[in-house]
């Protein structure tokens, strides 16, 4: 999977992603379970939620494992005279690290992890590796926020594409594949980019990206999260406060250690 040209269109892309949704739901679990000062954001991207949670007043590490990626948020951070002061206090900071083995100076109140990064461990033990960091990375009674596809979504992605966007010198066509035995789904995104300075005539620059998810049953990701540490671990669909049941697209996990 590669992020370094996608990186750089990555917002544009997501710009009509639910981020504001994100943070309501991170801010309503920590009214619930105690609100943390540190936080750690695992496959921050672009820095989009990063930042956001830092204008709260949270002190925020985002950490993702594309250096193109981290490139572009700081990029971001630096051009917004609200972000400054935060980054040279250190109340908002990009890491370069790996979920699967993510480690912080001290341990933290709390770790998120949403838009359904962890869909992209695709085996589980690279789920159990990284439940078992966060575990070690977090103060006793500290908070593990997280949101994956559920399963039912990448067979829907199957038998709904294939997708296609056009708008402003952006252009993709999404197909993908469905491994129903795995539950994975591989996701082949051809982007068209419209070149700066082309002259009268458009012309494009154009690049593939494959992007392989997989998704787990609640139950499993439950009894992972019990069996690295966690003392409960509950779950949630589609951003509100109610039990996952049928036609769930996403699910919710508040973890505590």
């Amino acid at each position: 999977m590669s992020y370094g040209k996608f990186a750089y269109v990555y917002d544009e892309l997501m710009q009509d992603m639910p981020y504001a949704k994100w943070k309501r739901f991170a801010l309503e679990a920590w009214e619930k379970h105690g609100k943390p000062a540190d936080v750690v954001e695992l496959g921050c991207g672009t820095g989009t939620l990063t930042a956001m949670l830092a204008e709260e007043g949270y002190r925020v590490t985002g950490i993702d494992l594309s250096e193109d990626m981290l490139a572009v948020a700081r990029s971001k951070a630096d051009e917004q005279p609200s972000l400054q002061g935060l980054l040279r206090s250190g109340s908002l900071r990009f890491v370069r690290q790996d979920m699967t083995g993510w480690q912080a100076p001290e341990p933290v109140d709390s770790v998120v992890s949403f838009c359904d990064c962890l869909n992209y461990l695709t085996e589980p033990e690279e789920i159990e590796k990284t439940f078992r960091a966060t575990a070690a990375g977090l103060k006793p009674g500290g908070t593990f926020l997280f949101d994956v596809h559920h399963p039912d979504t990448l067979r829907r992605y199957e038998e709904e594409q294939p997708f296609v966007f056009d708008e402003k010198g952006l252009s993709y066509i999404w197909t993908c594949g469905l491994d129903e035995e795995r539950t994975e789904i591989e996701h082949h995104l051809r982007i068209f980019v419209r070149r700066s300075g082309g002259g009268s005539s458009d012309v494009y620059d154009r690049f593939d990206e494959v992007h392989v998810e997989r998704a787990y049953e609640a139950e499993w990701l439950k009894q992972a999260l019990l069996r690295a540490g966690f003392s409960r671990a509950d779950f949630y669909a589609d951003f509100e406060w109610t039990a996952p049941g049928e036609g769930a697209e996403r699910l919710f996990a508040v973890a505590v250690k």
